[in-house]
C-alpha cells in the first residue's frame, strides 16, 4: 500500500513538472532581447564606373626608313637599339654618279647663263637700232624672245642643278622623326633603290605611347541606359589603368584622348584611344595589356558591401535593411557591376539605408533585431574612384 501511495506521488511531481518548464521556457522566450545584427549605413555617392578592355601598345609614332636615291650602301652610321634625333645621318650610299650629275647640271648652268646674257646684250642693241628706225619691228621681236627664252633656259638650267643637288644630298639617310631605332634590315654593300619595299630601318616613338583598344556598340548603350554621364563629356575624369602580361600595375597612369564617333559596321564596336607616359620605356610597342577605362559615371549610386546581398529562390539579388523601427526588410536590387568587394547598386538602397551584413541567418522579414554598426574598415574607407570592371560577373548580378 505506501509503495502505490509512493508511486502515485512521483507521478504526480512528474506531471507538474512537465506543465510548469515549458510555461517557464515561454516566459523566458518572451522575455529575450531581439537578435544582434551588424549593419553598415549606406551613403549615395557618384561612381566612375569602368571596363577591362584588352589592347595592345602602339608608338606614337612609328617611321620605316627607305632611301630616296639607288646606289651602294656604303656605311651604316647608328646603332641598333639606340635612340635618334630628326635629322640625324643613318646611311652612306656612294655619291659619286650624283656628285657628277651635279656638277654637269652646274655646268649646263654656266652655259645657259653665258647664253642670257650674249641674248639680252642682242635685245638692247635692236632696240637702240629700232629706235633709230634703222632695224624692222619684227628683227626687234625676234631678239626681245630669243632673250625671254635664254631667261628661261637659266631658270630651267637652275631648278636641274637644285634637283641634282636634293639627290645628292639623299646619298645621306637621314632620320624622319626622333625615336628609337630598330635593327638595320641591310647591310654595307648592299644595292637599294628609291622607294623599295623593304625598309633599311624602322624608327619608333615610344615616348609617349598610345593604347587602342575596343569597345562594343552595345555595352556603350547599357551604360547610357542606366542613366549614367559618359565619361568622355567635357569634365568627365579620363584617368585610365594599365594592367600588363604578368598581373602587374603599370606605375604611370595615362588618359583617355579620343572615342571614334563611329560605329563598325563589320565588328559593331568603337575605337578607343589612350596615351601614357614611357620615360623607362617598360611599354614597348606589341606588348599585350589590360586597360581600366572609365566608362561612365553613375549619379547617387549605392556602394553595397558584398556579403550583405545573397538570392532570392528566383536568383533574384536581395539584401535585408533595417528599418527606423529595427525591422528588418527585405530589398530587392539592380546591380550594375562590382566595386572591389562591393556591388554598384542602381535601384533598391537608397542614402541612409542599415544594411545587414553579419546575422543574416539568425533574422527573417519582419523581425525586429538589434542593429549594431560595423567599424569603418579598410573596405568601408576606400574612396569611390574607379568599380572595376568584370562585365560578365556584373551582367549575372544584374540579372
Amino acid at each position: 500500500m505506501k509503495t502505490l501511495i509512493r508511486t502515485f506521488a512521483l507521478a504526480g511531481m512528474a506531471a507538474a513538472v512537465t506543465l510548469v518548464l515549458p510555461a517557464m521556457a515561454q516566459s523566458q522566450g518572451a522575455d529575450a532581447p531581439p537578435p544582434a545584427v551588424t549593419v553598415v549605413t549606406l551613403k549615395a555617392q557618384d561612381v566612375t564606373l569602368t571596363a577591362s578592355l584588352p589592347g595592345r601598345v602602339v608608338a606614337s609614332a612609328e617611321a620605316e626608313v627607305r632611301p630616296q636615291v639607288g646606289g651602294l650602301i656604303t656605311e651604316r652610321l647608328f646603332e641598333e637599339g639606340s635612340q635618334v634625333a630628326e635629322g640625324d645621318p643613318l646611311y652612306h650610299i656612294d655619291p659619286r654618279s650624283y656628285e657628277a650629275a651635279l656638277a654637269q647640271a652646274e655646268a649646263a648652268l654656266a652655259q645657259a647663263r653665258a647664253q642670257a646674257d650674249d641674248a639680252k646684250r642682242e635685245a638692247d642693241r635692236v632696240m637702240e637700232l629700232r629706235e633709230r628706225r634703222v632695224a624692222s619691228q619684227q628683227t626687234l621681236d625676234s631678239a626681245i624672245a630669243a632673250r625671254d627664252a635664254a631667261d628661261a633656259a637659266v631658270k630651267a638650267a637652275e631648278a636641274q642643278v637644285l634637283a641634282a643637288q636634293i639627290n645628292l644630298d639623299r646619298t645621306t639617310i637621314t632620320s624622319p622623326i626622333d625615336g628609337a631605332i630598330g635593327l638595320a634590315l641591310v647591310s654595307q654593300g648592299a644595292l637599294v633603290t628609291a622607294g623599295q619595299a623593304t625598309p633599311l630601318a624602322v624608327i619608333r616613338r615610344i615616348d609617349p605611347v598610345r593604347v587602342d583598344v575596343t569597345q562594343s556598340a552595345a555595352e556603350i548603350i547599357r551604360w547610357q541606359r542606366k542613366g549614367a554621364e559618359a565619361a568622355l563629356a567635357p569634365g568627365a575624369d579620363r584617368t585610365v589603368q594599365l594592367r600588363l602580361a604578368d598581373g602587374s600595375v603599370y606605375e604611370n597612369t595615362g588618359s583617355l584622348t579620343a572615342a571614334e564617333p563611329h560605329v563598325d559596321e563589320t565588328t559593331g564596336v568603337v575605337t578607343l584611344r589612350m596615351q601614357f607616359g614611357n620615360p623607362e620605356g617598360l611599354l614597348l610597342p606589341g606588348m599585350y595589356v589590360l586597360a581600366d577605362i572609365p566608362q561612365a559615371v553613375l549619379k547617387n549610386a549605392i556602394l553595397a558591401p558584398q556579403e550583405g546581398v545573397s538570392r532570392d529562390r528566383r536568383g533574384r539579388p536581395v539584401a535585408m535593411v533595417v528599418n527606423d523601427q529595427n525591422i528588418v526588410e527585405e530589398r530587392l536590387l539592380e546591380i550594375v557591376q562590382d566595386h572591389g568587394n562591393r556591388w554598384v547598386v542602381s535601384e533598391g538602397l537608397e542614402d541612409g539605408d542599415r544594411i545587414i551584413v553579419a546575422g543574416l541567418q539568425k533574422v527573417g522579414a519582419g523581425m525586429p533585431v538589434t542593429p549594431e554598426e560595423r567599424q569603418a574598415g579598410p573596405a568601408d574607407a576606400q574612396a569611390p574612384a574607379d568599380a572595376q570592371a568584370d562585365d560578365t560577373q556584373a551582367e549575372a548580378a544584374g540579372n
